[in-house]
């Protein structure tokens, strides 16, 4: 294969891994357009029907290292044909439950791990095969999918919720997405996932020919410090993103203004992971990430002082720093395990530290709730975000094997 050839191929694969992203994560995130209609509908607290999207969740984040293995195992055909096949059935299914356990059943467990079957470690096993040094770059695009599943998916799904109603979207959407299965299984992913020839070669096991096993990465300290910044991170972004809305409502903005300023970061995503990812090349990995990280406490900060001096210039500000650095650092991270446990169990272990991040962010967005209900406001949430970007940045500051300029 010519290197022209595999810059085109690289290009078709990114180009899927963007829309597949763009699936996954804006089907999943349409729930909460659903979340009022089926409210009203069944006459249920709101809790129980957020119920639903906790689960997807934390059905999303604890089934990534099995998605890593069955990647490693069987490939990409399995593994995306899996995640449109349990997002087009549960869709589907949804549309004639009766009983919150059956949505928690479909719209949570199937659709969570459809999901991600569709989601980041998947992509980026497929992504290190074709891109090498521009690995960072390649997944800011592809994560960015994520941004705009959001933009994409919540005016569609409110466009057919009003049409239809929700029953009938959920109709809609299940047979539109099992209709993508045919040119999905149909595509050459043997092509795909074999990877540029030069790039494939650097992939390959390093460390004398032995190679990376779960159980070996389990023992090294860069597994563990990647984990824990999955964790801390998602923990303390979930834990803002869910509830900035209403905080700003609260804090004296009109609703509609709140919800504008806030989808507005769906745009920035793009923009910080592009961003801190050209950074990469330019000043070193652990300065980027840590930069980002600078931004995202800046962030904070000014959701903080809009509580006491509510603004237009604190918001943007906010907006600014805090939308446009959520998952700035995760094509970085992710760049980051794949080139030091490389290898043909690269996927097993990637799916098992992505684990952090789905942990994190069922814990984010279920703590930071509990704390507005205990406090009745918003200061000690903010601060418990905050101490955990905080921690979310610490590998970086002070574990050897990330403190390394990157490949080294």
């Amino acid at each position: 294969m010519g290197a022209w050839a595999a810059r085109r191929i690289g290009l078709v694969v990114l180009a899927l891994c963007f829309v597949l992203s763009m699936l996954g994560r804006g089907l999943i995130d349409s729930f909460g357009v659903f979340l009022l209609p089926i409210v009203e509908a069944f006459g249920w607290d709101r809790a129980q029907v957020i119920s639903i999207y906790s689960v997807a969740l934390l059905s999303s984040g604890l089934s990534l290292p099995l998605v890593g293995r069955l990647f490693d195992r069987h490939g990409p055909r399995v593994v995306y044909g899996l995640g449109l096949a349990l997002l087009g059935a549960a869709f589907a299914v949804a549309a004639t439950a009766r009983m919150l356990w059956q949505l928690q059943l479909c719209l949570g467990l199937a659709a969570g791990l459809g999901a991600a079957c569709l989601g980041n470690v998947p992509n980026s096993i497929l992504l290190v095969r074709w891109f090498g040094p521009r690995l960072p770059t390649a997944m800011a695009v592809a994560f960015s999918g994520a941004g705009a599943g959001v933009l994409t998916m919540l005016p569609l799904s409110q466009l057919l919720i009003d049409g239809y109603g929700w029953r009938g979207a959920y109709r809609v959407l299940g047979a539109a997405i099992l209709l993508l299965l045919v040119p999905l299984l149909l595509l050459p992913w043997r092509m795909f996932s074999a990877g540029a020839p030069a790039i494939a070669r650097h992939a390959r096991p390093s460390l004398g020919g032995e190679g990376w096993t779960l159980l070996r990465a389990l023992r090294h300290q860069a597994f563990w410090a990647l984990f824990c910044t999955f964790f801390f991170t998602a923990v303390g972004m979930f834990c803002i993103a869910v509830q900035v809305v209403a905080y700003l409502v609260d804090v004296g903005f009109p609703p509609l203004q709140a919800a504008t300023a806030w989808g507005f970061s769906g745009v920035l995503v793009l923009v910080g992971m592009l961003t801190i990812s050209s950074l990469d090349r330019l000043i070193g990995r652990r300065p980027s990430v840590l930069l980002s990280y600078a931004f995202t406490i800046a962030g904070i900060a000014m959701l903080w002082l809009l509580g006491r001096y509510p603004n237009g210039w604190l918001l943007a500000g906010f907006v600014g720093c805090f939308g446009s650095t959520i998952g700035s650092r995760g094509p970085l991270i992710t760049a980051e395990a794949m080139e030091i446990f490389r290898g043909e169990r690269v996927g097993t272990i990637y799916g098992a530290i992505s684990l952090g991040g789905g942990l994190g962010s069922a814990l984010g967005s279920w703590s930071g709730g509990l704390l507005h209900d205990w406090t009745g406001g918003y200061g000690a949430l903010i601060g418990f975000a905050l101490v955990n970007v905080v921690l979310g940045a610490m590998p970086f500051l002070v574990v050897p094997a990330l403190r390394r300029p990157a490949g080294k």
